[in-house]
């Protein structure tokens, strides 16, 4: 009898590994988390992690994760697991050889073992929620951790050669620019290869939400959050950190890879309560042993499927079917993060999914905009810009411009509106 699973050859090239739980939880936090302060949450932790690992079993014993190259465990806060989370680690190393290991962690839940610990079982990176390096600011928003656990834990981090990841977030209440830029002096001088920065956002439904409409705290200001991200830019770039998405920089060869596998259409796996994941749908008469619910209709669909698990013990799926047209517009879209931008090769083979002339139009659009340009191989601006014929060419490249960072919407929304046909083509 033939194997099912015999003709997905690395279905996946990205793992993504949901840890719903935290010590306590921020007022701005919208993601699937809970605080283990409650005892009904603190007895689900480890029936929760049973799960995980039958799961990652299933994968890994079918060689589903032998093409994995970037893992990445969020949440939540994973590093609240402890020795448990080392574990998992060693368990998924079973299975691949990524080139980067990543795992999420608050400065509270981290110390000089654990990083050891980590980094002796194959973790590369550790991603920091800093958000500020202010104790008042950390306090308003109900984060658990001072300014020096925060140094702290990096530090510990660094000691075991770990390459760090810090966020930021500006927009906090009792925030000034002053404040602001003293958190990005301090965190450049701490030694992290990697920073995100994020404008603080209202989510409906979380603490903050509540907070504000009651009139206790204010709605984040978006032209000091506009400054304080373009403060951010300078400095980080100033200090030899290269912005390569629209909120993430990097020193020299620390970029992350899994994030840009997400930006770049790269089929991701998803375990746990809320993690997404994507394949390509040709994979998915195979893969229906491991998504209960797969239809027919998912089965026989050409295109990418979406989903995103909605259970513990995974055994309700959403689905989502992206059309070849729909999927190749995301792509172009997410392309437009990246400030390297889009190869002319990609773009051909991606226009081929949609039109050229619908493509050629929309990167016009952008530069006429001002929002992107095309540049030559050398990396100089190309004048009098004929987006067709340099999308056919195989040494030109279509790059987000310092505006087209700062209206990325307007820039976003060209390419994602390229997902429905169009026939006026000008």
């Amino acid at each position: 009898m033939t194997d099912p699973h015999s003709e997905l050859v690395h279905p996946f090239k990205a793992l993504y590994i949901h840890i719903p739980f935290c010590r306590s939880k921020c007022i701005y936090c919208d993601f699937d988390s809970a605080s283990t302060a409650s005892s009904s949450v603190a007895r689900s932790v480890d029936p929760y992690v049973t799960s995980l690992v039958r799961r990652i079993r299933s994968f890994g014993e079918a060689g589903l994760l032998s093409g994995i190259q970037t893992v990445y465990v969020g949440g939540g806060t994973p590093s609240i697991l402890g020795d448990t989370l080392v574990d998992l680690v060693r368990l998924v190393l079973v299975y691949c050889k990524p080139t980067e290991f990543t795992c999420e962690a608050n400065p509270d839940s981290f110390d000089l073992d654990f990083a050891r610990a980590l980094s002796q079982a194959g973790v590369t990176r550790i991603s920091f929620g800093v958000q500020s390096l202010n104790d008042d600011e950390l306090k308003a928003v109900g984060r658990i951790h001072t300014a020096e656990i925060a140094l702290n834990a990096i530090r510990c981090a660094i000691q075991f050669g770990l390459i760090v990841s810090a966020d930021l977030m500006c927009g906090l209440p009792k925030q000034s620019l002053a404040s602001w830029r003293d958190s990005l002096a301090r965190i450049i001088s701490s030694g992290v290869e990697h920073v995100s920065v994020y404008p603080l956002t209202v989510e409906d439904g979380t603490p903050l939400s509540r907070l504000v409409s009651l009139g206790r705290v204010l709605l984040p200001d978006e032209d000091f959050q506009a400054m304080c991200m373009s403060e951010a830019r300078d400095a980080l770039k100033r200090a030899g950190f290269m912005p390569y998405e629209v909120a993430s920089y990097a020193r020299a060869g620390h970029v992350c890879r899994h994030n840009i596998a997400y930006w770049t259409g790269v089929p991701y796996l998803g375990i746990g309560r809320s993690a997404a994941g994507m394949f390509s749908a040709c994979d998915a008469s195979g893969l229906s042993p491991y998504f209960s619910g797969l239809s027919d209709r998912e089965q026989m669909a050409s295109g990418r499927i979406r989903y995103v698990q909605l259970d513990d013990s995974a055994h309700r799926f959403d689905y989502e079917v992206v059309s070849d047209r729909e999927a190749a517009s995301e792509d172009l879209m997410l392309g437009c993060r990246l400030t390297s931008g889009i190869p002319a090769p990609r773009l051909d083979e991606l226009s081929k999914r949609i039109s050229l002339p619908e493509v050629a139009r929309s990167c016009d659009r952008a530069c006429a905009l001002g929002l992107a340009r095309w540049v030559d191989s050398r990396g100089a601006e190309i004048s009098n810009v004929d987006s067709t014929s340099l999308i056919s060419s195989s040494c030109s490249l279509f790059q987000p411009t310092e505006l087209g960072w700062l209206e990325g919407n307007v820039l976003f929304e060209l390419f994602w509106d390229l997902a429905e046909p169009s026939d006026k083509i000008d």
